[in-house]
Protein backbone atom coordinates (compact mmCIF):
# COMPACT_ATOMS: atom_id res chain seq x y z
CA UNK A 1 0.00 0.00 0.00
CA UNK A 2 1.17 3.62 -0.79
CA UNK A 3 2.01 6.43 1.09
CA UNK A 4 -0.66 8.25 -0.14
CA UNK A 5 -2.88 5.77 0.35
CA UNK A 6 -2.14 5.03 3.70
CA UNK A 7 -2.50 9.27 4.56
CA UNK A 8 -6.37 8.49 2.93
CA UNK A 9 -6.98 5.98 5.14
CA UNK A 10 -6.04 7.85 8.24
CA UNK A 11 -7.77 10.99 7.36
CA UNK A 12 -10.82 9.31 6.85
CA UNK A 13 -10.33 7.58 10.16
CA UNK A 14 -9.56 10.79 11.93
CA UNK A 15 -13.09 11.86 10.06
CA UNK A 16 -15.28 9.62 11.41
CA UNK A 17 -13.68 9.59 14.85
CA UNK A 18 -14.21 13.28 15.08
CA UNK A 19 -17.92 12.58 13.79
CA UNK A 20 -18.35 10.15 16.57
CA UNK A 21 -17.02 12.21 19.23
CA UNK A 22 -19.09 15.48 17.98
CA UNK A 23 -22.17 13.17 18.05
CA UNK A 24 -21.65 12.12 21.74
CA UNK A 25 -20.46 15.43 23.01
CA UNK A 26 -24.16 16.61 21.48
CA UNK A 27 -26.15 14.12 22.52
CA UNK A 28 -24.97 14.56 26.32
CA UNK A 29 -25.70 18.48 25.71
CA UNK A 30 -28.76 17.82 24.71
CA UNK A 31 -29.54 15.53 27.14
CA UNK A 32 -28.41 18.04 30.18
CA UNK A 33 -30.97 20.92 28.78
CA UNK A 34 -33.77 18.68 28.10
CA UNK A 35 -36.36 20.40 29.94
CA UNK A 36 -37.89 17.53 31.40
CA UNK A 37 -38.41 16.45 35.41
CA UNK A 38 -40.05 13.87 36.84
CA UNK A 39 -41.80 15.41 39.82
CA UNK A 40 -42.83 14.11 42.87
CA UNK A 41 -44.73 10.67 43.65
CA UNK A 42 -48.55 11.09 43.33
CA UNK A 43 -49.36 7.51 45.05
CA UNK A 44 -50.47 8.02 48.42
CA UNK A 45 -47.62 6.41 50.60
CA UNK A 46 -49.40 3.08 52.89
CA UNK A 47 -46.04 1.74 54.41
CA UNK A 48 -42.67 3.46 55.91
CA UNK A 49 -39.91 1.94 57.88
CA UNK A 50 -36.59 3.68 58.02
CA UNK A 51 -35.98 5.00 54.16
CA UNK A 52 -37.89 2.36 52.53
CA UNK A 53 -41.35 3.64 51.33
CA UNK A 54 -44.59 1.58 49.90
CA UNK A 55 -46.81 2.98 47.30
CA UNK A 56 -50.27 2.60 46.70
CA UNK A 57 -50.89 1.74 43.05
CA UNK A 58 -54.40 0.94 43.79
CA UNK A 59 -55.23 4.81 43.47
CA UNK A 60 -54.77 4.63 39.99
CA UNK A 61 -57.76 3.12 39.82
CA UNK A 62 -59.87 4.79 42.04
CA UNK A 63 -59.37 2.03 44.78
CA UNK A 64 -61.37 -0.33 42.49
CA UNK A 65 -59.21 -3.31 42.60
CA UNK A 66 -61.46 -6.42 42.58
CA UNK A 67 -58.07 -8.49 41.96
CA UNK A 68 -56.34 -7.89 45.16
CA UNK A 69 -53.05 -6.34 46.30
CA UNK A 70 -49.61 -7.51 44.18
CA UNK A 71 -45.89 -6.68 46.33
CA UNK A 72 -43.37 -4.97 43.65
CA UNK A 73 -39.84 -5.38 44.88
CA UNK A 74 -37.14 -3.64 43.11
CA UNK A 75 -33.15 -3.38 43.28
CA UNK A 76 -31.54 -2.21 46.13
CA UNK A 77 -29.07 -0.30 43.63
CA UNK A 78 -32.08 1.39 41.74
CA UNK A 79 -35.15 3.64 42.84
CA UNK A 80 -38.38 1.60 42.50
CA UNK A 81 -40.02 3.52 39.81
CA UNK A 82 -38.47 2.08 36.73
CA UNK A 83 -41.90 0.43 37.45
CA UNK A 84 -44.01 3.63 36.67
CA UNK A 85 -41.32 5.55 34.33
CA UNK A 86 -43.78 7.78 33.60
CA UNK A 87 -47.81 7.50 32.94
CA UNK A 88 -47.28 5.60 29.73
CA UNK A 89 -44.37 3.75 30.62
CA UNK A 90 -45.57 2.00 34.03
CA UNK A 91 -46.17 -1.15 34.89
CA UNK A 92 -47.53 -0.67 38.28
CA UNK A 93 -50.05 1.74 36.41
CA UNK A 94 -50.76 -1.38 34.24
CA UNK A 95 -51.40 -3.27 37.26
CA UNK A 96 -53.95 -1.36 38.14
CA UNK A 97 -55.95 -1.17 35.47
CA UNK A 98 -56.43 -4.33 34.89
CA UNK A 99 -57.58 -4.93 38.22
CA UNK A 100 -55.05 -5.20 40.64
CA UNK A 101 -53.46 -3.21 43.47
CA UNK A 102 -50.04 -2.72 43.58
CA UNK A 103 -47.51 -1.92 46.26
CA UNK A 104 -44.91 -0.70 44.72
CA UNK A 105 -41.70 -0.85 47.31
CA UNK A 106 -39.26 1.66 46.78
CA UNK A 107 -35.93 1.05 49.26
CA UNK A 108 -34.78 4.63 49.38
CA UNK A 109 -31.61 5.59 50.41
CA UNK A 110 -29.92 4.33 53.28
CA UNK A 111 -29.56 6.47 56.23
CA UNK A 112 -29.06 6.00 60.19
CA UNK A 113 -31.34 2.77 60.46
CA UNK A 114 -29.77 0.85 57.06
CA UNK A 115 -26.16 2.22 57.73
CA UNK A 116 -24.92 -1.23 59.15
CA UNK A 117 -27.97 -3.06 57.39
CA UNK A 118 -26.93 -6.53 55.45
CA UNK A 119 -28.45 -8.56 53.31
CA UNK A 120 -30.38 -10.26 56.31
CA UNK A 121 -31.30 -6.60 57.25
CA UNK A 122 -33.01 -6.03 54.64
CA UNK A 123 -35.01 -9.37 53.69
CA UNK A 124 -35.69 -10.87 56.72
CA UNK A 125 -36.21 -7.57 58.58
CA UNK A 126 -37.31 -5.03 56.29
CA UNK A 127 -39.32 -6.82 53.56
CA UNK A 128 -40.89 -9.85 55.55
CA UNK A 129 -42.07 -6.57 57.55
CA UNK A 130 -43.60 -5.15 54.54
CA UNK A 131 -44.60 -8.59 52.99
CA UNK A 132 -46.52 -9.27 56.02
CA UNK A 133 -48.20 -5.65 56.41
CA UNK A 134 -49.13 -5.76 52.86
CA UNK A 135 -50.61 -9.31 53.03
CA UNK A 136 -52.78 -8.01 56.23
CA UNK A 137 -53.96 -5.25 54.17
CA UNK A 138 -54.72 -7.76 51.42
CA UNK A 139 -56.71 -9.74 53.84
CA UNK A 140 -54.33 -12.95 52.73
CA UNK A 141 -51.33 -14.01 50.92
CA UNK A 142 -50.45 -11.83 47.91
CA UNK A 143 -48.25 -12.25 44.46
CA UNK A 144 -45.24 -10.76 44.82
CA UNK A 145 -43.20 -9.78 41.64
CA UNK A 146 -39.41 -8.66 42.14
CA UNK A 147 -37.55 -7.16 39.12
CA UNK A 148 -33.76 -8.01 38.55
CA UNK A 149 -31.37 -8.21 42.22
CA UNK A 150 -35.35 -7.29 43.67
CA UNK A 151 -36.00 -11.15 42.26
CA UNK A 152 -33.43 -12.76 44.79
CA UNK A 153 -35.02 -10.60 47.53
CA UNK A 154 -38.33 -11.34 46.88
CA UNK A 155 -37.63 -15.29 46.30
CA UNK A 156 -35.87 -15.40 49.82
CA UNK A 157 -38.87 -13.41 51.60
CA UNK A 158 -40.90 -16.15 50.00
CA UNK A 159 -38.43 -19.07 51.54
CA UNK A 160 -39.45 -16.93 54.47
CA UNK A 161 -42.79 -16.11 54.85
CA UNK A 162 -44.46 -18.96 52.32
CA UNK A 163 -47.64 -18.58 53.83
CA UNK A 164 -48.35 -14.76 53.00
CA UNK A 165 -47.17 -15.16 49.07
CA UNK A 166 -49.62 -16.79 46.78
CA UNK A 167 -47.89 -16.62 43.64
CA UNK A 168 -43.93 -15.76 42.53
CA UNK A 169 -43.32 -13.79 39.61
CA UNK A 170 -39.13 -13.27 38.94
CA UNK A 171 -38.32 -10.93 36.09
CA UNK A 172 -34.77 -11.10 34.55
CA UNK A 173 -33.67 -12.28 38.28
CA UNK A 174 -29.90 -13.63 38.37
CA UNK A 175 -28.57 -16.60 40.45
CA UNK A 176 -25.88 -18.47 38.70
CA UNK A 177 -23.06 -15.62 38.54
CA UNK A 178 -20.87 -17.84 36.17
CA UNK A 179 -23.63 -19.58 33.84
CA UNK A 180 -22.76 -17.10 31.17
CA UNK A 181 -19.04 -17.26 31.42
CA UNK A 182 -16.76 -15.26 33.92
CA UNK A 183 -17.11 -11.86 32.22
CA UNK A 184 -19.01 -10.11 35.19
CA UNK A 185 -17.09 -12.29 37.76
CA UNK A 186 -13.77 -11.06 36.17
CA UNK A 187 -14.48 -7.47 37.14
CA UNK A 188 -16.13 -8.13 40.04
CA UNK A 189 -12.94 -10.13 41.16
CA UNK A 190 -10.50 -7.30 39.41
CA UNK A 191 -12.55 -4.31 41.96
CA UNK A 192 -12.45 -7.05 44.92
CA UNK A 193 -9.49 -5.98 46.29
CA UNK A 194 -9.77 -2.16 46.48
CA UNK A 195 -13.11 -2.59 48.27
CA UNK A 196 -12.09 -2.62 51.40
CA UNK A 197 -10.05 0.59 51.59
CA UNK A 198 -13.06 2.55 49.43
CA UNK A 199 -15.35 1.32 52.31
CA UNK A 200 -12.56 2.80 54.94
CA UNK A 201 -13.10 5.60 53.43
CA UNK A 202 -16.85 5.86 52.55
CA UNK A 203 -19.89 4.56 54.93
CA UNK A 204 -21.91 3.05 51.60
CA UNK A 205 -19.94 1.87 48.35
CA UNK A 206 -20.88 5.19 45.99
CA UNK A 207 -23.25 5.68 43.18
CA UNK A 208 -20.45 6.18 40.87
CA UNK A 209 -18.99 2.96 41.66
CA UNK A 210 -21.55 0.91 40.85
CA UNK A 211 -22.56 2.37 37.14
CA UNK A 212 -18.71 2.59 36.11
CA UNK A 213 -18.85 -1.55 37.19
CA UNK A 214 -22.27 -2.01 35.09
CA UNK A 215 -20.81 -0.06 32.04
CA UNK A 216 -17.82 -2.17 31.80
CA UNK A 217 -20.48 -4.65 31.02
CA UNK A 218 -21.01 -2.96 27.38
CA UNK A 219 -18.67 -0.47 27.46
CA UNK A 220 -19.50 1.05 24.07
CA UNK A 221 -23.16 1.16 25.03
CA UNK A 222 -23.40 4.86 26.45
CA UNK A 223 -21.53 6.27 23.45
CA UNK A 224 -24.34 4.45 21.02
CA UNK A 225 -27.60 5.82 22.92
CA UNK A 226 -26.17 9.38 23.31
CA UNK A 227 -25.22 9.48 19.62
CA UNK A 228 -28.75 8.12 19.19
CA UNK A 229 -30.67 11.10 20.99
CA UNK A 230 -28.39 13.18 19.54
CA UNK A 231 -30.37 12.37 16.41
CA UNK A 232 -33.61 12.63 17.89
CA UNK A 233 -36.58 15.35 17.59
CA UNK A 234 -35.66 17.21 21.25
CA UNK A 235 -39.60 17.55 21.73
CA UNK A 236 -40.73 14.09 20.85
CA UNK A 237 -42.02 11.53 23.30
CA UNK A 238 -39.19 9.67 22.56
CA UNK A 239 -36.88 12.20 23.59
CA UNK A 240 -38.75 12.50 26.75
CA UNK A 241 -38.70 8.68 27.46
CA UNK A 242 -34.82 8.65 27.10
CA UNK A 243 -34.26 11.59 29.27
CA UNK A 244 -36.65 9.85 31.59
CA UNK A 245 -35.37 6.54 31.93
CA UNK A 246 -31.48 8.31 31.35
CA UNK A 247 -32.60 10.47 35.08
CA UNK A 248 -33.48 6.69 36.77
CA UNK A 249 -30.23 5.34 36.00
CA UNK A 250 -28.44 8.55 37.70
CA UNK A 251 -30.85 8.46 40.31
CA UNK A 252 -28.60 5.34 41.72
CA UNK A 253 -28.92 4.25 44.97
CA UNK A 254 -25.45 3.44 46.96
CA UNK A 255 -24.75 0.31 48.57
CA UNK A 256 -24.45 -0.06 52.49
CA UNK A 257 -20.79 -1.59 53.25
CA UNK A 258 -22.39 -5.07 54.32
CA UNK A 259 -24.77 -5.26 51.58
CA UNK A 260 -21.36 -4.51 49.30
CA UNK A 261 -19.51 -7.23 50.54
CA UNK A 262 -22.63 -9.82 50.29
CA UNK A 263 -22.93 -8.59 46.78
CA UNK A 264 -19.84 -8.38 44.67
CA UNK A 265 -18.20 -10.23 46.48
CA UNK A 266 -20.50 -13.18 47.83
CA UNK A 267 -22.66 -13.56 44.63
CA UNK A 268 -20.66 -11.86 41.76
CA UNK A 269 -16.88 -13.51 42.68
CA UNK A 270 -17.52 -16.47 45.17
CA UNK A 271 -21.08 -17.81 43.01
CA UNK A 272 -22.94 -18.37 46.75
CA UNK A 273 -26.46 -18.74 45.18
CA UNK A 274 -25.79 -20.95 42.67
CA UNK A 275 -23.32 -23.19 44.82
CA UNK A 276 -26.32 -23.46 47.29
CA UNK A 277 -24.12 -21.43 50.05
CA UNK A 278 -26.39 -18.48 50.37
CA UNK A 279 -28.40 -18.31 53.34
CA UNK A 280 -30.30 -15.34 55.29
CA UNK A 281 -30.97 -15.98 58.93
CA UNK A 282 -28.89 -18.92 58.45
CA UNK A 283 -31.69 -20.34 56.50
CA UNK A 284 -30.35 -21.86 52.93
CA UNK A 285 -31.82 -19.92 50.01
CA UNK A 286 -32.75 -23.16 48.05
CA UNK A 287 -35.00 -22.38 45.19
CA UNK A 288 -36.47 -25.89 45.17
CA UNK A 289 -38.21 -25.20 48.42
CA UNK A 290 -40.52 -22.57 46.54
CA UNK A 291 -43.98 -23.67 46.73
CA UNK A 292 -46.16 -21.66 44.87
CA UNK A 293 -46.54 -21.29 41.29
CA UNK A 294 -43.96 -19.19 40.08
CA UNK A 295 -42.91 -17.38 36.52
CA UNK A 296 -39.63 -16.77 35.61
CA UNK A 297 -39.49 -13.94 33.05
CA UNK A 298 -36.09 -14.08 31.12
CA UNK A 299 -35.44 -11.36 28.49
CA UNK A 300 -33.41 -12.94 25.23
CA UNK A 301 -31.48 -9.79 25.12
CA UNK A 302 -30.41 -8.98 28.59
CA UNK A 303 -26.75 -7.52 29.37
CA UNK A 304 -26.86 -7.00 32.87
CA UNK A 305 -28.45 -10.45 33.69
CA UNK A 306 -27.41 -13.20 30.99
CA UNK A 307 -30.47 -15.40 30.13
CA UNK A 308 -27.85 -18.16 31.05
CA UNK A 309 -27.73 -16.87 34.89
CA UNK A 310 -31.61 -16.44 35.28
CA UNK A 311 -32.09 -20.00 33.27
CA UNK A 312 -30.69 -21.47 36.44
CA UNK A 313 -32.91 -20.22 38.43
CA UNK A 314 -35.90 -21.32 36.97
CA UNK A 315 -34.29 -24.76 36.32
CA UNK A 316 -33.86 -24.76 40.27
CA UNK A 317 -37.32 -24.75 40.75
CA UNK A 318 -39.64 -27.77 41.11
CA UNK A 319 -40.95 -28.65 37.63
CA UNK A 320 -44.02 -28.81 38.87
CA UNK A 321 -44.84 -24.89 39.93
CA UNK A 322 -42.35 -23.06 37.70
CA UNK A 323 -43.27 -21.68 34.22
CA UNK A 324 -40.38 -19.72 32.07
CA UNK A 325 -41.24 -16.58 29.37
CA UNK A 326 -38.75 -15.92 27.10
CA UNK A 327 -39.60 -12.17 25.63
CA UNK A 328 -37.47 -10.81 23.14
CA UNK A 329 -36.14 -7.34 25.12
CA UNK A 330 -33.56 -6.87 26.75
CA UNK A 331 -32.90 -6.12 31.11
CA UNK A 332 -34.29 -2.31 31.31
CA UNK A 333 -36.33 -2.94 27.61
CA UNK A 334 -38.77 -5.35 28.89
CA UNK A 335 -40.07 -3.41 31.50
CA UNK A 336 -40.21 0.14 29.78
CA UNK A 337 -39.57 -0.75 26.13
CA UNK A 338 -42.28 0.66 23.75
CA UNK A 339 -43.21 -3.28 23.07
CA UNK A 340 -43.36 -4.14 27.26
CA UNK A 341 -46.81 -4.01 27.08
CA UNK A 342 -46.82 -6.63 24.30
CA UNK A 343 -43.96 -8.61 25.70
CA UNK A 344 -44.03 -8.32 29.41
CA UNK A 345 -46.91 -7.03 30.70
CA UNK A 346 -49.58 -8.73 29.59
CA UNK A 347 -48.13 -12.04 29.35
CA UNK A 348 -47.74 -11.90 33.51
CA UNK A 349 -51.19 -10.85 33.84
CA UNK A 350 -52.14 -13.81 31.57
CA UNK A 351 -50.32 -15.82 34.19
CA UNK A 352 -51.92 -14.31 36.94
CA UNK A 353 -54.83 -15.06 35.84
CA UNK A 354 -54.87 -18.54 34.73
CA UNK A 355 -51.96 -20.24 37.01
Amino acid sequence: MSQHSNDVMGQAIDRAAFAQHSALHDGIRRYQAHPYCRGEDDMPVIWQEGASRIYDYGAEAGGDCPKGGILLVPSLVNRGYILDLNRKRSFARFLAQNGYRPFLLDWGYPGADERDFGLDDFIAGRLVMALQDMAEQNGGPLPVVGYCMGGVLAMAACLLEPAQVSKLILLATPWDFMAAGPTQARIAAAFAPTLPHMLSVHDELPVDVLQTLFASLDPFMIGEKFRRFAAMDPQSARAEDFVALEDWLNDGVPLTRNVAVDCLIGWYVENRPAKGQWAIDDIPMTPADVSCPTLVVIPENDRIVPPESALALYEKLDAGIRTAHRPSAGHIGMMVGSRAQSSTWQPVIDWLENA
